[in-house]
């Protein structure tokens, strides 16, 4: 594992090594945008309060512990410090970090920042090239644009939830999904915005909607709209024309693997490293056109035969065909996963007091800037005096007076 120097950045660990992101994200999208600029080597600076913190922060029984592990996932790697935006030697302060920072993240609803004194406007007249990426539910302009927004709302927001489920059940909610694909959309955008502005010095604003994100998941529907003016409807695990294409109960307590055909040539594979030659001869099941319109029947037959079997069993006999197949994993099971592990996605991390969890790592690989989740879940303010000590140049008597005033908080 690489070391890291004193500011907290990883030496050597990302090619975005050497950028300061200044964060003011709360909840899920924002933090993980922040957390994937984080893994790629950037010096993220998590900016809280006392007052009102992070609510993934807020200590409550989950997962058998007092922590919030949704806040441990978007929160590792970064720095902490306690500042009261509602007192303007507090805005003053941020702004004196966001002047030693190249990226600014935020996501409050629209209007808060202004009303903070931290609008970009604000911010270029500190730093001029800054570029900043705002994340909300709608986006900073338009007329639903002060709307709230969780998750589920993202999906339904967007079209997503109408088209997940069963035909004869409703709307399926999208939850950590729509936050993480928002966090991601907004990095990829950020960094867009930081090269140009390394080409060109021109800073700018980046407008990021979870509602927008969720709408560019569904060009097929819109065009099949477009096409036929009927919006396609809710179809379970079915896809048009597949077949087998579902989840089928395995051995085990609440085992599942996902099992998907393409063709016919695959169909025989998979009968045959199943040792049912009938299924092959049975009519319902020849061509594929037959097991679509017989989906029904042929899962069920399928069902009979994972029923007797593990799930890790199937899908390595039918993998071993060429047939697409694969348990259905639980968090343990990535946890535990032998082929995640080595490839660095699931990596174990310490405290500095010896406590041990694993951890997440970067969905990407890079040759020579690997990435490396290095830095604890920080404590609320942990970073206080190196942030506005070592790196804004406040004197100890001026921090301390900081904090006894509530500045700092």
């Amino acid at each position: 594992m690489a070391s890291s120097d004193a500011r907290g950045t990883a030496k050597g660990r990302g090619p975005l090594e050497g950028v300061r992101v200044a964060d003011f994200t709360l909840h899920a999208a924002g933090p993980f945008c922040a957390h994937m600029l984080s893994l790629l080597g950037a010096q993220v600076i998590k900016i809280e309060t006392a007052e009102r913190p992070d609510i993934f922060r807020k200590p409550h029984p989950v997962y058998g512990r007092m922590g919030a592990a949704s806040f441990d996932q978007v929160a590792s790697n970064k720095l902490s410090v306690r500042l009261n935006l509602k007192q303007p030697r507090g805005v003053a302060l941020a702004k004196r970090l966001v002047a030693v920072s190249e990226i600014v993240a935020e996501s409050f609803r629209p209007g808060v920042m202004e009303r903070l004194g931290l609008s970009y406007q604000s911010l270029r007249e500190t730093k001029h090239d800054i570029v900043m990426v705002s994340i909300s539910a709608c986006g900073q302009t338009g007329p639903e644009r002060g709307y709230a927004g969780y998750a589920p709302l993202f999906g339904a927001a967007g079209g997503l939830g109408t088209l997940t489920g069963y035909a004869d059940g409703p709307p399926t909610e999208i939850r950590h999904v729509m936050d993480h694909s928002t966090g991601l959309t907004a990095a990829m955008a950020v960094l867009a915005a930081y090269l140009h502005k390394r080409r060109t010095g021109e800073g700018q604003h980046v407008d990021i909607a979870a509602r927008d994100v969720a709408c560019s998941f569904i060009g097929d529907a819109m065009l099949q709209f477009a096409a036929t003016g009927t919006s396609p409807q809710r179809a379970g695990n079915d896809a048009p024309g597949l077949a087998p294409h579902n989840v089928y109960r395995c051995a085990g307590d609440d085992r599942w693997v996902s099992i998907v055909v393409a063709n016919d040539s695959e169909w025989a594979a998979f009968a045959r490293a199943a040792d049912r030659p009938d299924w092959l001869a049975d009519e319902r099941f020849r061509t594929a056109s037959e097991r679509w319109r017989h989906r029904a029947a042929l899962d069920a037959e399928i069902t009979r035969w994972t029923r007797e079997r593990t799930a890790e069993e199937i899908a390595r006999r039918l993998q071993s065909a060429g047939v697409a197949a694969f348990p259905s994993y639980s968090a343990q099971d990535i946890a535990e996963d032998p082929h995640l592990a080595e490839r660095g996605i699931i990596t174990p991390l310490a405290s500095a007091e010896g406590e041990q969890r694993k951890v997440v790592g970067a969905p990407w690989r890079f040759q020579r800037t690997p990435a490396r989740i290095e830095r604890w879940t920080p404590k609320l303010g942990e970073h206080n005096d190196h942030v506005f000590g070592d790196l804004l140049g406040l004197a100890s008597n001026e921090i301390r007076e900081l904090i006894e005033a509530k500045v700092i908080y």
